[in-house]
């Protein structure tokens, strides 16, 4: 079970986009996530007659560390940390205030 999730809300906590908000569209084995909008890079693109797709420069989406993202808690309006707790025989996701994250 991890502490991040696909369609979690995060926060990033560090680099170029801190402080932007937006949603996790996969999460990746080496602990990298990908967030919609989020750690944007520029790529050129050569055009594919074949698909009907133009050439150009492109923003691509990159992945950031599982590291640089907090889950945002709609309560507080911040972003905290998650942990694992057991609630009527289950385990579940909560942030360290006390919130459960998965309602």
């Amino acid at each position: 079970m991890n502490k991040i999730r696909k369609g979690d809300e995060v926060i990033v906590t560090t680099g170029k986009d801190k402080g932007r908000r937006g949603t996790v569209l996969q999460v990746f084995d080496d602990e990298r996530v990908l967030v919609e909008g989020i750690n944007l890079a520029k790529k050129h693109v050569k055009p594919n007659p074949n698909v009907g797709e133009p050439g150009g420069i492109k923003d691509h989406a990159m992945p950031l560390d599982i590291s640089n993202v907090l889950v945002f808690n709609p309560k507080t309006k911040k972003g905290e940390r998650v942990g694992f707790r057991v609630e009527g025989g289950k385990k579940v996701r909560a942030f360290k205030s006390g919130d459960v994250v998965d309602i």
